[in-house]
């Protein structure tokens, strides 16, 4: 909205063409929306404490938690609302991947609000059951993999890049771009509602990695840049750097709210919808690999459910203390505090790594 308000503007006064400029617009999209943040979040804060939607806490696990039962949770709407806000202002519109990640992000926020209102409001501990969440997740998962590749510029935005190795591509076709796009979605979507189990401990991770696909989307979206670091150029993706900003601001004003002692939780309505947001991006700058590199606290998280599960049914015993990773980490003494910076410290120098992959080919 503000960017066709610029460009009217622009018209008559030259100085309004800075705005055309993807780079400004995504600093200020961060700036926007965490300013939304701190002006809503003490208000919603204190709504979700008066309608009494409390985080429920497991008595099976560290008992420093128990403290933690009936915090607000669902904050994880003041994030999608901010980033829904600022990206109708900043982004441009016109723009077919603005859309697709937002409506991504909505739905997988959706999913995520119907699930913790039925734990919240109604008491039922399962929430929306999984069959059913991963029935849904997966229907939009499929429907915009499926809208990517009918779009897309054949073989070059289908292709699966290889970090690091500058003549190193993988075709994948359609069916192997939709495959791989299904899991990336659905698969970050629900490592980053694992990971979301201490103040804190995932919304850093992903501001670090939004910033991160911020730059990926610029240069993929630059033909002079993209052909001069050997990455595809996807026209018209450099727009997804706004968003990112929006969603990199919106989460760290959200964290100033969940940082340790939290004042509210985002709930899988924040969860879910970050983690798609992440994912989406990832399959449209075609960065999957690099992706798996920067989010590796989220597969670490998730691969340690997996085996803890695995190994249960399979042998009767427990690998891990308790499930996910950092549960295991607190019941061996480390405090809450420490392993939420120990791993956001991992993941800043796995996104550094990450990032490398652009000029070390």
């Amino acid at each position: 909205m503000l960017l066709e308000l610029a460009q009217w503007l622009a018209s008559d006064i030259r100085l309004f063409n800075v705005f055309s400029y993807i780079t400004l617009r995504t600093v200020l999209a961060a700036l926007t929306a965490l300013v939304i943040s701190f002006i809503v979040g003490p208000t919603m804060i204190r709504k979700l404490t008066a309608y009494k939607i409390g985080q429920a806490v497991r008595d099976d696990g560290p008992q420093t938690h128990l403290v933690k039962a009936g915090t607000p949770t669902m904050g994880g709407a003041l994030i999608l609302v901010s980033i829904a806000i600022t990206t109708l202002l900043w982004a441009d519109l016109s723009n077919r991947y603005v859309w697709i990640v937002l409506i991504t992000t909505l739905g997988f926020g959706m999913i995520g609000w119907v699930d913790d209102y039925r734990k919240v409001v109604y008491r039922n501990p399962k929430g929306l059951s999984a069959r059913a969440k991963l029935f849904w997740q997966s229907a939009i998962a499929i429907l915009v993999a499926l809208y990517l590749v009918l779009t897309a510029e054949l073989p070059a935005q289908t292709t699966l890049i290889v970090p690091f190795f500058k003549q190193v591509a993988v075709p994948l076709g359609v069916t192997g771009f939709v495959v791989l796009a299904y899991f990336v979605i659905v698969g970050t979507s629900n490592a980053v509602n694992l990971t979301d189990g201490l103040d804190g401990l995932a919304i850093m991770p992903t501001v670090m990695i939004s910033s991160a696909l911020a730059i990926f989307s610029y240069v993929a979206g630059h033909a002079v840049f993209a052909k001069y670091l050997g990455i595809p150029h996807i026209p018209q993706a450099g727009e997804l750097a706004v968003f990112c900003g929006a969603l990199a601001g919106a989460g760290l004003a959200f964290l100033w709210f969940n940082a340790y002692p939290a004042e509210v939780f985002m709930g899988d309505v924040g969860a879910l919808a970050l983690g798609a947001a992440l994912g989406i991006v990832t399959v449209i700058v075609r960065q999957e690999i690099v992706m798996l590199i920067m989010g590796g606290v989220f597969v670490v998280e998730t691969l340690s459910v997996m085996l803890q599960v695995a190994s249960f049914k399979l042998i009767g015993k427990r690998i891990f203390r308790m499930a996910p990773l950092h549960h295991h980490y607190e019941l061996k003494g480390w405090k809450e505090n420490q392993v939420v910076v120990r791993f956001w410290i991992i993941t800043m120098m796995l996104v550094l790594f990450g990032l490398s992959s652009l000029k070390l080919r």
